[in-house]
């Protein structure tokens, strides 16, 4: 077949899995849980010896009417800020929910997980980031900006360690996908499912990828959130079609150890609509 090779899938097919071999992985997989994360986690690198990425993703819920005050924050304020502060770049992305809610999600690059949590200390001694979120920041708890924030942490996966950063001068649609695992253990197939074969499909069908990171802090762990990027919604159904019906494809989700019933709980899918400010 062309663009991969499963050597696994033909040694499946062609004779019964050894016993000896089967318990000796399941044992090895098993007792893994999240100290296989972490290592995981510490041994994802570039190709080019550069260190992977961090990403916090932070997701604002808040009434629509508040909507330019939280953008007026973002745009003017805290972007600019973390653009001073050598962090970023910045992704802002909206997604209208029910009743007059609106989703506003902030993804933040990071080189490193220092930046992350020295972020707070550069916004406190930033003098214009104060002057410029003054509005904001006096949002009395009686009017507030926003009901709560969500955040997670997030590392890039071995074999998408950069984020690939769009075209932001073009119209486009994000597609966020969280896929979460009923463990440690089925976390780490799926990321390495990613890793080696599935990442090649994606971009071959049109499925084009901004980042993909394991989560290593937040809700819904443990998970593997990605991020697409599409022209628009018609070119985003028909990667989707042609993903589903590629042969490659088909033979990866019939490998037992693969298929989604054993890895993947539950799926999060999400299309949002990035802010004319955003950096991604």
């Amino acid at each position: 077949m062309p663009g991969i090779a499963f050597p696994f899938a033909t040694a499946y097919r062609s004779r019964p899995m050894k016993r000896r071999t089967f318990l000796q992985s399941s044992v090895a997989q098993a007792v893994a849980g999240s100290a296989a994360l972490a290592a995981l986690s510490n041994a994802a690198s570039a190709a080019d010896g550069k260190a992977r990425e961090y990403y916090k993703l932070s997701t604002y819920t808040l009434n629509a009417a508040k909507k330019p005050v939280l953008d007026t924050y973002l745009g003017k304020a805290f972007i600019p800020a973390l653009r001073r502060a050598g962090i970023g770049p910045v992704g802002v992305f909206s997604e209208t929910l029910p009743d007059g809610k609106l989703a506003v999600y902030v993804l933040i690059v990071l080189k490193s997980p220092d930046e992350a949590a020295t972020l707070s200390s550069h916004l406190a001694a930033d003098a214009d980031y104060k002057n410029a979120a003054a509005d904001y920041l006096a949002a009395p708890a009686s009017d507030p900006v926003y009901d709560r924030i969500e955040s997670s942490f997030l590392g890039a996966i071995e074999g998408f360690p950069h984020l690939a950063k769009p075209d932001t001068t073009k119209a486009r649609l994000l597609n966020l996908r969280i896929y979460e695992s009923h463990n440690e253990r089925a976390a780490l197939k799926k990321i390495e499912m990613f890793n080696e074969h599935e990442l090649a499909i994606f971009k071959r069908v049109g499925l084009t990828p901004v980042l993909f990171g394991e989560a290593l802090g937040g809700a819904k762990m443990p998970n593997l959130t990605y991020l697409l990027v599409f022209p628009d919604d018609d070119a985003r159904k028909a990667a989707w079609k042609s993903f589903g019906g590629d042969d490659a494809w088909k033979q990866l989700k019939a490998v037992p150890e693969y298929a989604d019933k054993e890895i993947v709980s539950h799926i999060t899918n999400k299309l949002l609509t990035p802010e004319p400010y955003s950096e991604i």
